[in-house]
């Protein structure tokens, strides 16, 4: 294979500029051990900017959207729709054609394929772009396939991706698209996990949706998904949604709608031991990627595949622990009301002028009050100074306190200040 065309485990961890972030995680997840990425390649970006290149219509559309701000709706409308038209017009390079149809006779022509596509900016620590661009599945027959990789560059165009880029400070010329063709799995049930919950921002609590099918009933929200939440290998919660609906793909290709027999719309999608089953599986991927992820998984012939792993983007960040121990951080700004982010040179001078424990996270200063919460006399001096001039704080601590098992207690003489 060449640079137009890799498989996923030909693809480098250096190579985000090349396949974008979704082919890169793609690329990682298929090497690590135990587990299970549905087979696929990935028509790089190299292929989408030697379509365009010489295309002087295009360049000439993309510097006029360059102009342009979030406000400009419809312009960006306007010129976005020209643009598509005219990467959906374009032939697709012969070279690029050629590297498909080998791709596909090493995996399989007769097979059906999800064709997705994964843009340079995207999947990022700091801007997921999730749902910005298109994703076509149970498509069949190498045309069908082609015709579905020039949509996918046309939809580094829509309205939402355009603007989505504008607000976050991205070039439009600088932002390319590969595209991912991945075997098909037909689940019987599928979803997301967060190794992190979503709502709370609690990194010890996972959380799970999922229902029937498709996972795609879930995305567009035609359907309320099962919830399930889990800490430490335990379930803890369980919200079971009435699943009307599901998605299921056609052996002809394409997907249908159909509704959910009357008797298991009420039924849990996954089994308990299905849950705990793939909690360990985002555990595995938290660790190998380092930081909470948003996992799309799906469950087919009792095998869990997963077919997306990127990093929460919402998460508040949290002060490094060199352990697994539960901390309580009280914020310095708020106790000074300053609430905005400091530059580096202010956090730098306070952590130099201090002998208090403090940390660092979204560029604002926090101290470490866990041990001085955990010994009786210092939590009651504590609580005390904290309830004449913050009473909110020292509420939110009392709370804490009161859970009874967050703070392991220590003997008067072990606190530190």
């Amino acid at each position: 294979m060449n640079s137009l065309v890799l498989s996923f485990q030909e693809i480098k961890d250096t190579q985000l500029s090349l396949v974008g972030g979704k082919a890169l995680n793609l690329g990682a997840l298929s090497k690590i051990q135990g587990i299970q990425v549905p087979d696929g390649f990935c028509v790089t970006a190299a292929g989408y900017q030697k379509a365009l290149e010489q295309n002087e219509t295009f360049q000439a559309l993309l510097n006029q959207l360059t102009m342009l701000t979030a406000d400009d709706r419809d312009q960006i409308g306007e010129i976005s729709e020209k643009i598509r038209q005219i990467i959906l017009e374009i032939k697709i390079p012969s070279d690029v054609v050629k590297a498909v149809i080998h791709s596909l006779s090493q995996f399989g022509e007769e097979h059906a394929y999800a064709v997705r596509s994964s843009a340079t900016a995207e999947d990022l620590p700091h801007a997921s772009f999730a749902g910005q661009h298109d994703t076509y599945l149970n498509i069949r027959g190498k045309e069908a396939i082609l015709q579905h990789i020039s949509k996918c560059w046309a939809s580094l165009f829509t309205n939402r991706a355009v603007t989505y880029r504008i607000k976050n400070g991205f070039d439009h010329s600088q932002v390319h698209v590969s595209v991912i063709v991945q075997r098909m799995v037909f689940p019987q049930a599928s979803g997301i996990l967060f190794t992190a919950d979503p709502i709370t921002s609690n990194r010890k609590l996972l959380s799970i949706d999922a229902g029937f099918g498709l996972g795609e009933a879930l995305v567009s929200g035609l359907v309320s998904a099962d919830c399930y939440k889990v800490k430490e290998g335990e379930i803890v919660d369980k919200k079971i949604a009435a699943k009307k609906v599901a998605i299921y793909g056609l052996k002809e290709g394409g997907t249908e709608t159909k509704e959910v027999h009357f008797d298991l719309q009420k039924t849990q999608a996954l089994t308990d031991f299905q849950i705990l089953q793939l909690e360990r599986v985002g555990r595995q991927l938290e660790a190998y990627f380092g930081c909470p992820q948003d996992i799309e998984w799906c469950l087919a012939d009792d095998t869990f595949y997963i077919v997306q792993s990127r990093p929460i983007t919402t998460l508040y960040p949290i002060p490094e622990a060199h352990d697994q121990e539960n901390r309580v951080y009280v914020s310095v700004g708020h106790q000074q009301m300053m609430t905005d982010a400091m530059k580096p040179l202010g956090l730098s001078f306070f952590l130099l002028t201090t002998n208090a424990p403090m940390r660092t996270a979204g560029g604002r200063l926090f101290v470490d009050v866990t041990s001085m919460l955990a010994s009786p006399d210092s939590r009651k001096m504590m609580l005390g100074a904290m309830g004449q001039h913050d009473p909110l704080m020292k509420d939110a601590l009392t709370s804490i306190i009161e859970g009874g098992d967050f703070i392991k207690p220590l003997p008067n003489d072990q606190s530190s200040g």
